[in-house]
């Protein structure tokens, strides 16, 4: 799984886990709602600002705390 999609997912955990909407999340981040669509989907980049904007102001929460899951964890599997 790319990075996009890890990103992607975990923004989509904690948002549902807040039970918050993408529009209200987009609205704390100050980003458009479809970028942030695209971001959850794992269709877009994001740059480590807009990142960074989606997480501490968004979803409310640390880059520690976002990154701190089995999901980030480094490992590959193997195949």
């Amino acid at each position: 799984m790319d990075i996009k999609t890890k990103i992607g997912l975990r923004i989509k955990e904690i948002r549902t886990e807040k039970e918050l909407t993408q529009e209200a999340v987009a609205f704390k981040a100050e980003i458009d709602r479809t970028f942030m669509n695209h971001v959850e989907n794992g269709k877009r980049n994001v740059s480590v600002d807009t990142l960074e904007k989606l997480v501490c102001s968004g979803l409310e929460m640390s880059f520690k705390d976002f990154f701190s899951t089995e999901l980030f964890n480094g490992k590959k599997k193997k195949a």
